[in-house]
């Protein structure tokens, strides 16, 4: 029996662990961290709140991600979302971004078509994601134009990414329908900000490595912006 279980224990510790993130995962934040480039400096921490249950894993609204500043030019800054720190735990992950919104395209995404005193509960009201698609609460479902793409959720919607070059649909054979917030299923790039665009996104060389460029002067990310983030690995 002693040698059955010293077996045992040793296929265990050889065994792969359960990958906590699966790659190709999504993860919907929202900012904490404002980035100023008049003020901003290398090293610098970054924080953002996931903002939805993650379908088919145990990391839920309230879970936290940090990353940090890698450099700064007068017009750029180039950063990474490198940890999530989910049930107390902290797991490393790297990371490219999908879509960035502003605090404003936010908060437009949750005011109800007609208006916030239409004479409709909220679960009843019909939002627009960032990237257009149609929210119908209360059991209807997100719809672009008149195709079916997603489903309401408490915190907003989960579907499958839709291709909208540059950005690409499932990577890593990840089909499965993902936490998306307040965007939509075909959200890319930069939204509610002016000049701002996403210089290089993380997802070839240098992997995970994420630069945000402007204006000279005039970056400036306020916390409560959104974030759309999909995980490579770890």
């Amino acid at each position: 029996m002693k040698h059955a279980s010293l077996v045992f224990m040793l296929l265990v510790s050889v065994l792969p662990a359960q990958n906590p993130v699966p790659p190709g995962t999504v993860l919907p934040l929202s900012l904490e961290t404002t980035l100023n480039i008049q003020k901003i400096r290398p090293a610098k921490v970054i924080r953002a709140e996931v903002m939805q249950n993650i379908p088919g894993t145990a990391i839920h609204k309230g879970a936290r991600v940090f990353g940090h500043v890698l450099s700064v030019t007068p017009s750029s800054i180039a950063l990474t979302f490198d940890t999530l720190v989910a049930n107390g735990k902290r797991i490393p992950i790297i990371t490219n971004l999908r879509a960035l919104a502003s605090m404003m395209a936010i908060e437009e995404a949750q005011i109800p078509e007609g208006g916030a005193d239409r004479g409709l509960p909220p679960r009843d009201k019909t939002t627009t994601q960032i990237g257009g698609e149609q929210v119908y609460h209360g059991g209807g479902p997100v719809t672009r134009g008149m195709t079916t793409v997603a489903e309401p959720t408490p915190y907003g919607a989960r579907g499958r990414l839709q291709s909208n070059p540059p950005c690409r649909a499932a990577i890593a054979e990840n089909y499965a329908p993902q936490a998306l917030w307040l965007f939509s299923t075909n959200a890319c790039g930069i939204y509610g900000y002016n000049h701002l665009s996403i210089e290089h996104s993380g997802r070839t060389n240098p992997v995970g490595t994420i630069i945000l460029s402007s204006r000279p002067g005039k970056l400036h990310i306020r916390s409560g912006s959104g974030l759309l983030l999909r995980v490579q690995g770890s």
